[in-house]
């Protein structure tokens, strides 16, 4: 179990994008993920028209490592480190370590 999934609100804590939000788009592994919208590279295209390309400069999100973003918690709207916990009826869960709130609904 992750402490990041796709589809969390993500804020970046360190590199050229700091302090700038979005959602977690794809999980390429353990320690690296793809946000939209943030750490966009210069990617220069071939025009092919057989598939329906065109050519020139395009922007593509690039991966993040994990250790540079935090989840956002909604109640007070700043990044927090998360934890997991077990709760009565055996369910494992995420929870933010500031104010002890779950995170999976």
């Amino acid at each position: 179990m992750n402490k990041i999934r796709k589809g969390d609100e993500i804020v970046v804590i360190c590199g050229k994008d700091k302090g700038r939000r979005g959602s977690v788009n794809q999980i390429i592994d353990d320690k690296r993920i793809i946000v939209t919208g943030l750490n966009q590279a210069k990617k220069h295209v071939k025009p092919n028209p057989n598939a329906g390309i065109e050519g020139g400069i395009v922007n593509k999100d690039m991966p993040i490592q994990l250790s540079n973003v935090m989840l956002v918690n909604p109640a007070t709207g700043k990044g927090d480190r998360v934890g997991f916990k077990m709760l009565e009826d055996g369910k494992k869960v995420r929870f933010f370590k500031s104010n002890g709130e779950v995170v999976d609904a």
